[in-house]
């Protein structure tokens, strides 16, 4: 009978630490906190320090918690950025001619390579003499028996 093996399902989830919040969760927030506080510690004014607060604890918020078709807010931030980043219009640079093209495709003349030496084909006698060699472990001596 085949073994049975466990196979691991709902390998998308993550693990959950503190009762509904994961890891990545909790380190976010954490990171919120800690960066609340030093803006806390350097900005004298108390209503531009709620102003920054609540930005930070809120994109904080955003990117730990909301989910975007099911995917983490993070990674739909990061395909936001690479797309940004690459050009919406690609264009086709056609520098080279039609004759400059029919140019390249031609093959240039191949050096022919040096033949390899060739060794001189063992005869039928003397491949058995070679064979009697190997199969009595050299006792056998092809001057002697001629």
């Amino acid at each position: 009978m085949a073994d049975q093996f466990v196979v691991p399902q709902f390998l998308d989830v993550e693990a959950k630490i503190i009762g509904p919040i994961t890891m990545r969760q909790f380190v976010i927030m954490i990171m919120a906190a800690l960066l609340d506080f030093l803006a806390f510690r350097l900005i004298p004014n108390i209503f531009i320090f709620i102003v920054v607060a609540l930005i930070v604890t809120g994109l904080a918020a955003v990117f730990a918690f909301a989910r975007v078709n099911g995917q983490p807010f993070h990674i739909m931030f990061l395909n936001m950025v690479q797309t940004i980043r690459k050009p919406l219009i690609r264009i086709w640079d056609k520098t080279r001619s039609d004759a400059d093209i029919k140019v390249m495709m031609k093959k240039d003349e191949e050096e022919v390579p040096e033949p390899l030496p060739v060794k001189a084909s063992l005869h039928s006698s003397r491949l058995n003499d070679i064979t009697l060699i190997l199969n009595t472990g050299g006792t056998y001596n092809p001057e002697a028996h001629e």
